[in-house]
């Protein structure tokens, strides 16, 4: 899977005004809604980036979680750590082409 699936099941689901959730626990028990920005590969592996929001629903200082992402079974994801640097630095960089060519979406659509 390269492009996220909202819960509804609809694969890039455009007919929800809100972005996907999910609810986080931290290694330090902390429990955090965040919005799914995308489930993208890299590295021949998949990742999840996540956007922490604070208890009004507004994004956190410019925080996004970069998880390891497994389906177990059709549904159910697993998150992992990444523990590797190496690989932490594939997927961010991954992860800021994928913001990149958003912001160019953006800019593209405004004119």
């Amino acid at each position: 899977m390269s492009e996220h699936q909202c819960n509804c099941g609809h694969e890039d689901c455009c007919g929800h005004d809100e972005p996907p959730m999910v609810t986080l626990t931290l290694d330090n028990d902390e429990v955090v809604e965040c919005a799914i920005l995308t489930v993208y590969e890299a590295g021949g592996n998949e990742y999840i980036a996540l956007l922490p929001l604070d208890e009004n629903g507004d994004s956190e200082e410019g925080d996004v979680y970069i998880y390891r992402y497994k389906e177990t079974a059709p549904g159910e994801p697993e998150l992992e750590n990444i523990e590797d640097d190496d690989e932490y630095e594939i997927a961010a960089d991954a992860f800021d082409e994928w913001l990149d060519m958003q912001e160019f979406d953006e800019s593209d659509s405004e004119e």
